[in-house]
């Protein structure tokens, strides 16, 4: 899905460029088999923290590259386990309120206070849970012909 979402973002920027290598990306949250995307509302964010308090989610991070000089583009989905704490609703309520996360996969947003939520990430790229996947963006970006160094 997250993998969709990216190259579909990607294309509709790439459209107005010609000779350009686009970035898209975007993500999502797997618990227990469900997909948690950007909740767009408080009471649906509330509902993804509870689910997410006290276990672990998959977070799928994609990034496309779209070169559209020739119409070819290259995508990578980085994928990032995180492990959540146990969180009450005063604790979920203060974050909404502080945080306001609505357009973040899982509600959750760990580049601000949304790390205190989290217990332990792993993953190859610390930069996907962020919302994009940097080593992954080297390597489309080379596989296209630009070397970032």
């Amino acid at each position: 899905m997250a993998r969709r979402l990216c190259e579909a973002k990607a294309l509709s920027v790439a459209r107005r460029f010609h000779d350009a290598l686009v970035i898209g990306c975007d993500q999502v949250a797997v618990r227990n088999g469900e997909v948690l995307g950007k909740p767009g509302s408080h009471e649906n964010a509330v509902r993804q923290l509870r689910a997410l308090s006290g276990g672990e989610a998959v977070f799928h991070t994609a990034v496309c590259v779209y070169n559209t000089a020739n119409g070819t583009s290259r995508t990578r989905v980085v994928p990032c386990r995180v492990t959540f704490r146990k969180l009450d609703d005063g604790a979920i309520e203060r974050y909404l309120a502080l945080e306001q996360p609505y357009d973040c996969a899982g509600s959750a947003k760990s580049e601000g206070l949304g790390i205190a939520l989290i217990v332990k990430m792993e993953g190859e790229d610390p930069n996907a849970l962020v919302g994009l996947p940097l080593i992954a963006l080297v390597d489309l970006l080379h596989e296209q012909g630009l070397n970032v160094i």
